[in-house]
């Protein structure tokens, strides 16, 4: 993968897919695993050097994200992984910290998901919300500001049209790998 840092650290490499999408400048440190179809746009920091960060089939981490995982302290305080299901879209320049992202969630553009933080499947965060540590937003619901609270249910026609951006993502991703790739 051309201008793509892959890192080892403490024993564990990432695991990229054949199918899956890398952008040049990403930085992929550690215990992160991508699933088939997945993107990780231009400039996106996966660092999985005290946990590990998986990101599922078809999912999308949009141009300038950050996600980390968070470490396990023992007894003291449990570490979690940042675990992304599939079909999630993840605006750009989000950050998610130690998260559970379940499928055909959404997270938008600026968005902050803090430790054991979950979004159920349909769920959304809107832009520039931040998410304190803890929080569940259950399915089908929007949540939005700093801190996030939720703002209402979303329609079935909003989750699809959420998925319809899953899917622009997928063949769009296709079309940059060839243009990355000298196709």
């Amino acid at each position: 993968m051309k201008d793509v840092s892959i890192i080892p650290f403490n024993g564990k490499a990432p695991h990229i897919h054949e199918t899956a999408f890398v952008a040049p400048g990403c930085r992929l440190i550690g215990d992160v695993r991508i699933h088939e179809g997945a993107s990780i746009w231009y400039n996106c920091v996966l660092r999985a050097d005290v946990n590990y960060i998986e990101i599922g089939a078809r999912s999308n981490i949009q141009d300038g994200t950050v996600i980390h995982c968070d470490e396990d302290h023992g007894d003291a305080a449990p570490g979690g992984p940042s675990i992304i299901g599939e079909d999630v879209l993840v605006g750009h320049m989000a950050m998610l910290h130690g998260v559970k992202l379940h499928d055909k969630s959404f997270v938008g553009l600026g968005a902050i998901v803090m430790d054991f933080c979950e979004i159920e499947p349909g769920g959304m965060i809107a832009a520039g919300g931040m998410l304190t540590p803890n929080k569940i937003i259950k399915a089908g619901e929007m949540w939005g500001g700093r801190p996030a609270k939720k703002m209402r249910d979303l329609t079935e026609q909003q989750q699809a049209m959420n998925l319809m951006g899953v899917a622009h993502y997928v063949e769009n991703a296709k079309a940059h790998k060839t243009a990355v790739e000298g196709g």
